[in-house]
């Protein structure tokens, strides 16, 4: 597989991890949009799924000759199309996978299986998906969650883009996932929540999802679509992350529950596009999300809560555009850690398992133009020591099995899903 030593993130961020810069049409405040079907586009967005890894022209990275090898074992366990999200069904040896061309898969394999056994698992691709997926740029079919009571429900929640005369935009729905062994299908799909508003363009879309341990809510991240400036605008549902009911209105108690309209759903803002969130053991809510050509964030979310873009962050506009950096008193909540040059976090999860013990509450994310797994270590709500494990190859999502084995899926097409387990 060519995969390469651990090396501490304070060593490598500076060697490994090169900036891969978004279209220069990107300009602070001036709303440019960008991203085109893959097969024309030219753009160098780390979260497009045409980028090139910004690491191809860039020197061999000179590891420290201390650094330890990778403290896991890789298993091969198949290779999909254009894939996104992985989701462990709850109280079943099985999974679904999301491809952003529009399919679904539901693969019936025990996560501890042995890689001898791992050819065994069936794929079974799901019918019933949404008749309306836009696949252009970075969007198409996202992410996939289940529902608190899937046991009981099998419900399932989906999100994906669509469009209308607006432009387009993400959207989440549920249905219930029927499963006949041979079989499998989506029943009564139901739209609960759209990006509001609708806006030209392909990018930045970010709809993540994420339930509260409770069950009671679901949380639903909404990039700023590329537009920068509705990111600091409550009336905008864009640059946001929302807190909705698990049919999808507005939860009860929201920081700005009496504005109404789309404000209304607001929890946090002034984000950019962040395509990671879990919670970690006490009940606390993290994001990853992309910087601009630096100042990739880990940010820990608060009620009603600034975090600052694009009026600050820790990286620069592309072209080269100043941006302040976050600075104590200057009204916005700062990162709790952060990367320049950037790695381009795709995902996020939160180790809530035993197979790795020494790992457990950790934060991992699957990062694209930095083609790495990347931990970091958290107490209460500080980020402390970080580790990256060059991957080789773009990380779309990092998911941990019931098992507690941790289980990652690469980008693009012919993207491996690979099982780690502890080194022997």
């Amino acid at each position: 597989m060519g995969r390469l030593p651990a090396i501490s993130a304070g060593i490598l961020t500076s060697l490994l991890l090169v900036s891969c810069a978004e279209p220069s049409t990107e300009q602070a405040g001036d709303g440019a949009e960008t991203g085109t079907d893959a097969a024309d586009s030219q753009s160098t967005d780390p979260e497009s799924p045409d980028a090139e890894s910004p690491n191809s022209e860039a020197p061999d990275a000179d590891p420290s000759p201390d650094s330890d090898a990778a403290p896991f074992s890789i298993e091969e366990q198949g290779s999909y199309d254009a894939p996104w999200a992985l989701e462990f069904l709850p109280g079943t040896e099985q999974m679904l996978i999301t491809s952003r061309y529009g399919e679904l898969f539901l693969r019936s394999a025990d996560g501890s299986a042995a890689p001898e056994d791992s050819a065994d698992a069936d794929d079974i691709s799901v019918s019933g998906l949404p008749e309306d997926i836009v696949v252009e740029g970075q969007g198409g079919l996202g992410d996939v969650v289940a529902a608190p009571d899937f046991d009981d429900s099998q419900r399932v929640y989906l999100s994906w883009i669509n469009a209308s005369e607006a432009g387009t935009g993400a959207v989440v729905g549920h249905a219930q996932l029927v499963d006949s062994g041979d079989t499998a299908t989506l029943e009564d799909l139901t739209v609960i929540w759209e990006q509001d508003p609708k806006t030209s363009g392909a990018g930045h879309f970010s709809h993540r999802l994420a339930f509260s341990p409770d069950g009671e809510h679901l949380f639903v991240t909404s990039g700023d679509r590329q537009q920068l400036d509705p990111a600091q605008d409550l009336s905008s549902g864009l640059g946001k992350v929302m807190r909705l009911t698990p049919e999808g209105e507005p939860a009860p108690e929201n920081p700005f529950t009496e504005d109404g309209d789309v404000t209304e759903e607001i929890w946090t803002y002034g984000h950019r596009n962040p395509l990671g969130i879990d919670f970690d053991a006490d009940g606390e809510l993290w994001i990853s999300e992309m910087g601009p050509e630096g100042g990739d964030e880990l940010n820990l979310l608060e009620a009603g809560e600034n975090y600052g873009w694009p009026e600050a962050s820790n990286g620069s506009q592309y072209g080269g555009a100043e941006i302040p950096d976050h600075t104590e008193g200057d009204g916005f909540a700062a990162p709790a850690a952060w990367w320049t040059p950037s790695i381009s976090p795709g995902s996020l999860m939160i180790y809530q398992g035993e197979m790795f013990q020494d790992w457990t509450g950790s934060a991992f994310m699957g990062a694209l133009s930095g083609e790495a797994l990347v931990r970091v270590e958290l107490d209460g709500d500080q980020a402390g020591e970080e580790e990256i494990w060059d991957m080789g190859a773009r990380i779309r999502d990092v998911e941990q099995a019931p098992d507690g084995s941790i289980w990652i899926i690469e980008d693009g097409d012919g993207a491996e899903l690979l099982r780690l387990t502890p080194a022997e």
